[in-house]
């Protein structure tokens, strides 16, 4: 089988191609950035970098002869980021709607990387929030830009598969994390965030590191591995519409603060910086019923591990300056 992971520069592209690769599929992978700027390049691979998949032409050459695309390529981040670049994130569409006309001009199986951010805030503002479950999007009042443009490609692509019969598989990503994420320079999320500040502390002796807010907003945190197999899932399986993807397993900021410093064996003060973005206070929990039931995926990595793996890279990347 022949596929593209689009965005296979990026955190979550680069595991996806990881895998396809090990399971045998001839697997391309592009992206806009460099080949430099990659976070795992496979040599394997067919690797198409400085490639912009907004324009019509080159969404057309990444996926000609593809029997699945994997459309992962987008502006994105934790809220440190998505909050301050807006215009940015909403730009995400067009590269969507190129790679939905290049599935349709050929025979390829397209799986969207939508977002938990498409759930409308109210829902997610109290620590007894709602499990969100896949139908809890409508009506709409989601995340601004990042979350409204995830819906918006979500509807788009549905209209494509009522409309032209593209085969669409949808995935709404719950707050992935792992070695070779971001950990550093404004685009990482809570996780890796948390990991370098208790690391760098570590290392300099330091006895207090900064935490956005008051330490009680809540995430599904997704350990990497289980993102990939639930791509893989999904878009394999016979069920259209949006799927989340995300761990049965919640925790508050503090909580993962928490258990970082334990994993790290260096407890440290708290500074609360409550200027910082955190987002909605509740997002308390995934509903992943419809996802074992269509798709037969279930997350398996529990947060601790997850922290365990991710802390230790992420303390050799700082240790060694990078």
């Amino acid at each position: 089988m022949t596929v593209l992971v689009d965005g296979a520069g990026g955190f979550i592209g680069g595991h996806l191609a990881r895998a396809l690769l090990k399971r045998g599929d001839a697997v391309r992978c592009a992206d806009i950035k460099p080949l430099g700027e990659w976070k795992q390049v496979h040599r394997k691979a067919v690797n198409i970098d400085g490639t912009d998949l907004a324009v019509r032409d080159n969404a057309r050459a990444a996926a000609v002869g593809c029997d699945v695309i994997y459309h992962l390529a987008a502006e994105a981040g934790g809220m440190g980021y998505i909050s301050t670049h807006k215009a940015d994130c909403t730009l995400n569409i067009l590269a969507d709607a190129q790679m939905i006309r290049a599935a349709c001009e050929g025979t390829a199986r397209i799986f969207l990387a939508s977002s938990a951010c498409v759930y409308p805030l109210s829902l997610q503002q109290a620590a007894d929030a709602p499990d969100l479950a896949e139908d809890m999007a409508y009506p709409p009042e989601p995340e601004e830009a990042y979350g409204w443009e995830k819906l918006s490609a979500e509807r788009m692509y549905l209209a494509f598969a009522e409309d032209y019969g593209v085969p669409v598989r949808i995935g709404r990503i719950q707050s992935a994390y792992g070695p070779d994420g971001v950990y550093k320079g404004g685009r990482e999320k809570a996780p890796t965030a948390i990991c370098r500040k208790v690391a760098e502390a570590k290392l300099a002796g330091a006895k207090e590191i900064e935490v956005w807010g008051d330490g009680t907003a809540i995430r599904t945190f997704t350990y990497v591995s289980d993102v990939v197999a639930g791509i893989l899932a999904i878009t394999a399986s016979d069920y259209g519409g949006p799927l989340n993807i995300g761990a049965d397993e919640t925790a508050s900021i503090e909580q993962l603060v928490t258990m970082v410093e334990d994993i790290a064996g260096y407890p440290v003060a708290r500074y609360r910086n409550d200027a910082g973005p955190v987002g909605v206070p509740g997002r308390r929990g995934c509903d992943t019923t419809l996802v074992r039931e269509k798709a037969g995926w279930k997350a398996q990595v529990s947060l601790r591990k997850g922290l365990e793996l991710t802390y230790k890279w992420v303390e050799d990347q700082v240790a060694a300056g990078r």
